[in-house]
């Protein structure tokens, strides 16, 4: 049984906004191929840049939906080429760039289920289509919708409370409502729509898909705690929208075996199980094995904080999406545009451009940096709405300048103080055993995140996730075999590497800034007077 075990593969696709990639693991989570496809250099002929295309407008951003049907194909055939053994897969999901849908026309789904294995996906889903080139999460052209939706549900907290999410120009709901509206005849035409996950799902199923829960969450119209469509949103955006949409289902459902046209073409075990597509985002937080009270963060360009929790609490500043490892819990995920490039402006003027000053800085300041407290926000900031340079004094004084060092230190703990503060009004809180994961660039500079340590009173581990969609999506696939039987994705997952340790609190974190966080909150409200319009 162990040998069979290990010559079994399972498959993690990603259909992201520039490339589509796959990994393939094996039964103890090895990664046995990789392989990939860049839509800009591989498929030219779509004209594509970054994979989208960008409109007059500039607010309207689309990608063509065959060439993501031909990045399969063109995948496929890398894999098989390569020597990759498909009847060894036993199962696949994978994930897509949150929020794209895709528009299919009528009689579509028969197409799906009578495909000719002689010939290439886009030959025979080339009139599949009803919009050629679907909306991608990019698009900010839907304001006028999201207004409306807003209204119809009682105000944008309100909507929140029920999908997770403030109206957003990118979120499903808002683009099939103006896709409604601005193009009668195609939506009129259309037969069903799915998301981009589910679109890549309904290829290797031979059949339109569902979408699961966590995906599905991301369109303003699931109501996130019955796993329901929102009777109000759908209403807002169309009528008997629930037909086009179907119903969504758990994560890690098993959707049914992959279409026959896989097997006679590529030699897929016809027992191979196509296990539910998600978004990208959820995808990744399987790909970092977030657990309970874990929170990831990714210090970026742009900051992006993951989070595990159990009791949500949606806010007017970032989304609440169902767990996609977990059916009763929930996963938020916030965004802060101010990131890298302002610690990079900072070490710059304050540290003589050298990050090891800048890390003398940090070790050199006490915990709580005297009092003093910075908002660095060179930007407009997503979460909060606002910009400007902000310093205060430890009596709240506002002050035009610091000394560098405190200067630098006043950046790191705002910062992250700030990912704390917004994390806790989600619904997060540190529990024992909580860790924080962290990636992207900055996360190689022990000092800055002995300070994330420090102000989230947890251990701070450092974890690769250069693949984290796509590994995420093949542990999926190898969880929804055995998520009927109640096995959990902690327990399929155990075998994953395990992210290194790298930062502790220190004894005296918790005192200075369980109290620093109730300061930085009132500043931050301050802070946001003086900057609304």
């Amino acid at each position: 049984m162990a040998a069979a075990q290990d010559c079994s593969l399972f498959l993690g696709f990603d259909f992201s906004t520039q490339q589509l990639k796959v990994v393939a693991i094996d039964g103890n989570l090895n990664v046995v191929h990789q392989n990939n496809v860049q839509f800009d250099s591989e498929l030219p002929e779509f004209r594509t840049q970054g994979g989208v295309h960008i409109h007059a407008d500039r607010l309207t951003v689309t990608s063509p939906v065959l060439m993501w049907v031909q990045a399969l194909d063109l995948l496929l055939d890398k894999m098989k080429k390569a020597g990759f053994d498909f009847s060894r897969v036993r199962a696949l999901s994978g994930s897509g760039q949150q929020h794209g849908s895709v528009f299919w026309t009528r009689g579509a789904s028969e197409t799906l289920q009578h495909l000719d294995p002689d010939q290439d996906l886009k030959q025979l889903l080339q009139d599949s289509f009803s919009v050629l080139d679907s909306p991608v999460w990019m698009d900010s052209s839907s304001r006028r919708q999201c207004d409306a939706l807003q209204e119809a549900a009682g105000g944008a907290q309100r909507l929140a409370h029920i999908t997770g999410s403030t109206a957003y120009e990118r979120f499903t709901g808002n683009q099939i409502a103006k896709i409604r509206a601005t193009r009668p005849e195609e939506f009129q035409s259309t037969e069903r729509i799915s998301l981009v996950s589910s679109f890549a799902g309904s290829l290797f199923l031979g059949g339109y898909a569902a979408i699961d829960y966590s995906d599905g969450s991301g369109m303003n119209l699931l109501d996130i705690r019955s796993r329901t469509w929102s009777q109000i949103c759908l209403d807002a955006v169309a009528p008997q929208l629930d037909l086009l949409l179907g119903n969504p289902k758990p994560s890690s459902s098993i959707l049914g075996p992959v279409s026959s046209f896989f097997v006679q073409r590529y030699g897929f075990s016809q027992s191979c199980r196509v296990v539910a597509f998600t978004g990208d985002n959820p995808a990744s937080l399987a790909g970092m094995r977030l657990q309970q009270g874990d929170i990831a963060v990714s210090l970026g360009t742009s900051d992006t904080v993951f989070l595990w929790i159990e009791d949500p609490h949606p806010a007017l500043q970032g989304h609440v999406f169902c767990n996609p490892v977990s059916e009763h819990a929930f996963m938020a995920l916030l965004c802060f545009k101010n990131g890298s490039l302002t610690r990079e402006r900072i070490r710059n003027e304050c540290a003589g451009a050298s990050w090891e000053l800048f890390s003398d800085a940090l070790r050199d300041t006490p915990l709580g940096n005297g009092g003093n407290i910075g908002f660095y926000f060179d930007s407009m900031e997503i979460t909060p709405p606002a910009v400007g340079v902000h310093r205060f004094d430890p009596q709240d004084v506002q002050v035009s300048s610091f000394s560098p060092q405190v200067e630098v230190r006043s950046l790191v703990e705002g910062q992250f103080l700030s990912r704390r503060l917004h994390a806790e009004r989600l619904g997060y809180c540190i529990i024992p055993g909580a860790r924080v994961l962290a990636t992207g660039g900055a996360s190689s500079n022990k000092e800055i995140l002995q300070v994330l340590s420090d102000v989230f009173n947890a251990p701070v581990y450092t974890i690769d996730v250069s693949n984290s969609a796509c590994l995420g999506s093949a542990y999926r696939a190898l969880h929804g075999l055995s998520a009927e039987s109640g096995t959990s994705f902690s327990d399929v997952a155990k075998n994953a590497p395990e992210p290194q340790l790298v930062a502790t609190p220190h004894a005296e974190a918790q005192e200075v800034y369980d109290l620093l966080l109730q300061r930085y909150a009132r500043l931050e409200e301050r802070v946001l007077q003086k900057t609304r319009p």
